[in-house]
């Protein structure tokens, strides 16, 4: 009896690593890939503000009417008035200020130092108004040998503020009652807030001559 052919065994495939077809397979196509949408444009931002920016309001226009040239410039910043004004009228306008416009609080007394200006410092002058509540700033251009005049017999605070700028940035006020230093010793060389003023260095000889030690800057 003629042997029988041998059945033929199925193939065998080898296994294949999770994802991935067969040889024998055909891989599916990619989906197009979506373009990536393009990001809106940020909006543009409006030009900045002029600042500070010019005042032109009742107030103002009572001032300049009294005072006519003496009212330099007049302007706004954060809803606060400022007055440039003349030094040899300020304390005309300070009064002014106090008795007809109701500003009847001196809350600061201060300046402001510009070393390599003709006139070198701004003087500035914070004013209050309880009737009103409102704030009110004058701003005077004063030079190193200029003596404004005291704002004293204005506003009784005006003494020991006066006082301080004399004695940080070096200001005489003409007319003030009792003018010397108010922070520092009498004998004390220089004005620390003046932008020429090394903050580094103190007053080493007085700092010798009263402490006994030698400065610690």
């Amino acid at each position: 009896m003629a042997d029988e052919p041998t059945p033929k065994q199925p193939e065998q495939r080898q296994p294949t690593p999770e994802g991935q077809p067969g040889a024998h397979e055909t891989s599916a196509p990619k989906p197009a890939e979506k373009p990536a949408a393009e990001k809106p444009a940020p909006p543009k931002k409006d030009a900045p503000a002029a600042w500070p920016k010019p005042l032109d309001n009742e107030m103002v226009r009572r001032f300049r009417r009294r005072f006519g040239d003496a009212i330099l410039e007049a302007v706004e910043d954060r809803k606060q008035a400022i007055l440039v004004v003349a030094v040899d009228r300020l304390r005309e306008i300070a009064e002014y200020a106090r008795e007809e416009e109701q500003f009847d609080m001196l809350t600061d007394l201060t300046a402001v130092d510009w070393p390599k200006r003709e006139k070198r410092f701004d003087l500035v002058v914070n004013l209050y108004s309880f009737p009103r509540n409102e704030r009110l700033r004058l701003k005077a251009a004063v030079g190193e040998q200029d003596r404004p005049p005291s704002l004293t017999p204005v506003w009784a605070a005006a003494n020991w503020l006066e006082r301080e700028c004399f004695d940080m940035f070096g200001i005489r006020f003409e007319g003030h009652p009792d003018l010397r230093r108010i922070l520092l010793p009498e004998e004390w060389v220089g004005h620390p807030l003046r932008k020429d003023y090394d903050i580094l260095q103190q007053d080493t000889a007085w700092v010798r001559e009263n402490l006994g030690i030698e400065s610690g800057q």
